[in-house]
């Protein structure tokens, strides 16, 4: 486990030492407050990774603190454990409505304090590692609603691919016969005649990478055909139209059923004021023209 910054938030000395012994041994790094207030102080300018949180302290007590943590954007989601020597369940209960995710029954006993602040440091490392997850898929997913026609790529520290869009399966099916549509080419990155590739990364971490694949004089895709008003979905419909495309191999491309793809139809006939597919295929064909060089 790695080393995390433990914040005991305690009035009364022998807990403390308690806590303190049992703490280091781990090789934690701990830092002590003796009030609500000053672990509040603390907040200002230190951000621990969990929280033990005694109940009972004169001036501010262990609720008030907790819920003024919980309020505080930086630390609301340093997981707070209380310490109590309260056997009533109503305090329990409202110990858990403070904000707390768990409590130690005092006098504590240190293998259980140990056992308990790994359980929960390791919970935090997993939301953690999920919500960098999360933030980098919306971001990918962020781009593909700027454009329609980017090819992006996210792969996970053993280059297995968590998300991809359509163009970028397309693109790495085209220059990379041995790609199997689960992990990236081994010499993706390197210089590929026709494609440029592009990572992206956080510095801090490598567990996750974007790649962004561009082909060179590539024709317009379907984000063109947001210009003509239309959802990134319709503009999509409107591309596999102008490609001679039925509604039932749209469905297959899209992944999506044949009668959703229809209602995708009437919408695009209806916004475009057309009546008939052919007319929407040369619509689509006028603004999928490349350029005249």
């Amino acid at each position: 486990m790695n080393k995390a910054k433990v914040l005991i938030v305690d009035d009364t000395p022998a807990n403390l030492g308690v806590l303190l012994e049992a703490l280091q041994d781990s090789q934690h790094e701990i830092l002590v407050a003796e009030s609500g207030r000053s672990a509040l102080d603390i907040l200002q300018h230190t951000l621990p990774d969990i929280i033990l949180l005694d109940v009972l302290m004169p001036g501010m007590d262990g609720y008030t603190a907790c819920r003024h943590i919980k309020a505080n954007p930086a630390a609301k989601n340093v997981p707070v454990i209380f310490m109590t020597a309260l056997d009533n369940p109503d305090e329990k209960v409202r110990a858990f409505n403070a904000g707390a995710v768990d409590y130690i029954t005092k006098p504590a006993y240190p293998p259980e304090v140990l056992a308990r602040v790994a359980a929960h440091l390791e919970i935090r490392s997993l939301q953690q590692r999920l919500e960098d997850e999360l933030a980098m898929r919306n971001e990918a997913e962020n781009l593909l609603r700027q454009s329609l026609d980017l090819g992006i790529v996210l792969a996970d520290a053993n280059r297995r691919i968590a998300f991809a869009t359509r163009l970028a399966e397309a693109l790495l099916t085209k220059y990379f016969p041995e790609f199997d549509h689960t992990t990236l080419p081994a010499n993706l990155g390197t210089e590929t005649a026709g494609l440029t590739v592009r990572p992206f990364a956080e510095a801090d971490r490598s567990d996750l990478q974007m790649f962004l694949l561009q082909e060179a004089d590539s024709p317009p895709g379907p984000g063109a055909l947001l210009n003509l008003g239309l959802t990134p979905r319709e503009a999509e419909v409107l591309y596999w139209i102008a490609q001679g495309k039925s509604n039932p191999d749209i469905a297959t491309i899209l992944s999506t059923s044949v009668r959703t793809v229809h209602k995708h139809v009437e919408n695009i006939f209806r916004k475009l004021g057309l009546e008939t597919r052919n007319a929407a295929a040369l619509t689509a064909m006028e603004v999928l023209r490349p350029p005249a060089r």
